[in-house]
């Protein structure tokens, strides 16, 4: 993989990651487009690039990802509740996290084992497009009271897991869970977006740790150049992405990303059926 290929990668990854199309999908025609080879440093190259992604997300929401809660806690509260409210935005984010970081560690082998079935991500990409044609309708009673509790985050979370099956996507799965909890899609996009940093900042120290555990530190080192490129790209393009999606969906919702699902997952199943090798990064 030369420079250009890390940048073309980069920017699919930037402009798919936080969309709601499934950046796998995307990731296996741009391999094959490319004609990229599917080592385990490009594997983990896709992964890693995910850290400029995550950077985005905190550039763009700065204050409100580094805000405290000043508020005055509930009367009576202990030391632990008082801490917890102070720290309220954290620590719902952990509760959200809680579930994939579980389920991920338990069934890795099962994952990355379904990561290897293309028709998988295919099928999926199909089947979600055509309940997103249809989810605003069905989950149409987000308020801009809702607000984000324990219990809401954790059903976010609950969600996020769905998204361990390739080709759902992490995003799609979210927003449906905020907005299944009655938060509004601007809100659950958001959230969305927030959950994205543990996540995928943990799915990034493992695949390198991997990486260098298998490999050593010299794969890392070696391809330096790629990888501080790739993570500037995707930095960039994630940044314009999450603007114009917030937008977006805020004004039309998300039967246009149905479709597009549609048509993606359709032109996998369309290159499998006609015998091409197809591959997942």
């Amino acid at each position: 993989m030369d420079i250009l290929d890390s940048i073309i990668i980069a920017i699919v990854e930037g402009l798919t990651e936080f969309l709601p199309v499934s950046s796998t999908g995307h990731m296996i025609i741009a391999q094959n487009i490319l004609g990229v080879e599917s080592t385990d440093y490009v594997k983990a190259f896709t992964f890693i690039i995910q850290f400029g992604a995550i950077l985005s997300v905190v550039w763009l929401y700065w204050k409100r990802f580094f805000q405290l809660n000043h508020t005055p806690a509930p009367e009576g509260a202990g030391w632990a509740k008082r801490f917890l409210h102070k720290y309220d935005f954290y620590w719902k984010l952990f509760i959200a996290f809680i579930p994939a970081a579980v389920l991920g560690l338990l069934c890795n082998d099962f994952i990355d084992e379904m990561l290897e079935k293309v028709w998988v991500v295919a099928v999926m990409l199909v089947l979600g497009g055509i309940f997103m044609l249809f989810c605003d309708k069905i989950f149409n009673k987000g308020s801009e009271d809702t607000k984000m509790t324990e219990k809401r985050a954790f059903m976010v979370g609950l969600f996020q897991c769905i998204s361990m099956i390739p080709g759902v996507s992490r995003s799609m799965a979210t927003i449906v869970g905020g907005m299944a909890q009655k938060m509004t899609r601007k809100a659950a996009a958001e959230f969305s977006f927030f959950l994205a940093v543990p996540t995928m900042l943990g799915a990034t120290v493992y695949k390198a740790y991997k990486l260098i555990k298998d490999h050593g530190i010299e794969l890392i080192t070696d391809n330096l150049d790629t990888l501080i490129i790739g993570n500037i790209v995707a930095f960039i393009v994630a940044i314009l992405a999450i603007k114009f999606f917030i937008n977006f969906v805020s004004k039309h919702g998300f039967k246009a990303f149905g479709w597009y699902r549609i048509v993606v997952g359709g032109a996998i199943l369309i290159m499998i059926a006609c015998g091409m090798n197809l591959q997942i990064m």
